[in-house]
């Protein structure tokens, strides 16, 4: 019996199951930028890392402030690497800081696209189950699900860098349950990534849907511990149907 759910947001709800590196990756060979697919991802590996390093990202930063911020973190490693070729010198810095706003813009209105399929889905499992948001992100998580009109639909939003635990570690998921006021076993968790969303939360005893999508790189997985495995959210629709 189901009482309450979880919802993973990024990768889940922003890009319905493709990883983010994916969705920026486009934006680069959207933008022409000459660089391996090699290459890029470790200039994303370092803006991961600076991000979680550095108070860049401000509680009032909304989705395309966030983009700016990682994608100029990025380019900028990539041009200091010497491994975006032809785009050294100071004479170039004005280029590189327009290519990467235009992969920012990209990249936002590749949420908003998503969001126009998520956004009614989240709607409905809202009326008829009380929802909570667990989530790795920024500090700004509030202001991205206000801005992208979200915000209704969750009683309860645990974010990890406001609580002080990351996903995959399974205590922020009972922080989700305890905010539900439910047992682990009554609480369904949706997220797309296998370790970091369906492994811990299986662990604590929650059923899981995972969204199988486009994700970093191969990992193990056992497909028998998701309760639900679909392939994108319009696949939501048939679980809710399948618990009721």
């Amino acid at each position: 019996m189901i009482r309450g759910v979880i919802f993973d947001y990024g990768g889940t709800l922003d890009t319905n199951s493709v990883h983010w590196s994916e969705v920026i990756w486009e934006g680069f060979q959207q933008a022409r930028v000459p660089v391996t697919k090699e290459q890029f991802r470790m200039a994303y590996v370092h803006g991961e890392r600076s991000l979680a390093k550095f108070p860049l990202i401000h509680p009032e930063h909304n989705m395309l402030d966030l983009l700016r911020i990682k994608l100029n973190i990025e380019t900028s490693f990539l041009v200091d690497a010497h491994l975006w070729e032809g785009m050294e010198g100071k004479g170039k810095e004005a280029e590189r800081q327009t290519i990467s706003d235009t992969i920012a813009r990209y990249c936002y209105d590749y949420v908003v696209r998503t969001l126009q399929v998520a956004r009614p889905i989240v709607a409905e499992w809202s009326r008829l189950y009380p929802l909570v948001l667990v989530s790795n992100f920024y500090g700004n998580i509030n202001t991205i699900l206000e801005d992208f009109r979200l915000d209704t639909y969750f009683r309860h939003v645990v974010e990890s860098s406001v609580v002080g635990i990351r996903k995959p570690d399974p205590r922020i998921f009972m922080l989700g349950v305890e905010a539900l006021q439910l047992e682990a076993d009554e609480v369904l968790v949706v997220g797309d990534s296998f370790s970091k969303d369906i492994l811990p939360a299986h662990s604590m005893g929650c059923q899981t849907v995972w969204v199988r999508g486009k994700g970093w790189g191969d990992e193990s997985v056992d497909e028998s511990l998701p309760t639900f495995i679909i392939h994108g959210l319009e696949e939501l629709t048939g679980v809710l149907k399948q618990i009721r």
